[in-house]
C-alpha cells in the first residue's frame, strides 16, 4: 500500500475579481488567480530581484462559489489550501496537448481572506447612513463581562 501527501498553501492577493463559469451540467465553476511575490539578491549584480509567481486556484463547491463571488475581489489578501490538479486539454486543430496546474479546493480545503474588504464607499470610512456593518469592520464588540452575573 502506498500513501502520498497533495496539499498546496498559498498566500497572495487577487489579481481579479473571482471569475464564475457555468456548466453544462448545471453546475458553476469559480477561477482565481493568486500572487505571491519573493525577492533576492543576484550575485552577479548584487541588486534585489523582485519576482512574482502566479497561481490558479478553482473550485466546484457551491457554498464556495457562493462566497468567493461575494468576497473575492482584485486586490484581496487571501490563505487557500487545496490539493494540486494538472488539467490536460486539446484545442481543435492542434496536434499538442496543453497543460494546467492548479490548485484544486475541495471539501477540507481552505480559503481565509486575510484583510478587511473595502466599504461600500471605496475609501474605508464606515458608511454614510451612520450604522456598522460587520462588513466594514466598524461594529464595537460586546463585553462579555458584561453578561456574566458576578
Amino acid at each position: 500500500m502506498s500513501f502520498g501527501l497533495n496539499r498546496a498553501e498559498v498566500i497572495g492577493r487577487l489579481g481579479d475579481d473571482v471569475a464564475i463559469n457555468h456548466l453544462a451540467s448545471g453546475g458553476r465553476v469559480a477561477n482565481m488567480s493568486i500572487a505571491t511575490d519573493e525577492s533576492y539578491i543576484d550575485r552577479q549584480s548584487g541588486e534585489r530581484v523582485d519576482r512574482t509567481e502566479w497561481h490558479r486556484c478553482v473550485t466546484f463547491q457551491n457554498g464556495l462559489v457562493d462566497m468567493l463571488e461575494k468576497h473575492a475581489k482584485k486586490g484581496r489578501l487571501v490563505y487557500v489550501a487545496g490539493k494540486l490538479q494538472t488539467r490536460r486539454w486539446r484545442k481543435d486543430g492542434e496536434d499538442s496537448d496543453r497543460f494546467s496546474t492548479e490548485i484544486l479546493l475541495v471539501p477540507g480545503g481552505r480559503v481565509q481572506f486575510l484583510d478587511k474588504p473595502a466599504s461600500a464607499n471605496g475609501n474605508g470610512a464606515p458608511p454614510a447612513n451612520g450604522e456598522a456593518t460587520a462588513a466594514s469592520g466598524t461594529a464595537a464588540p460586546s463585553d462579555p463581562d458584561d453578561d456574566i452575573p458576578f
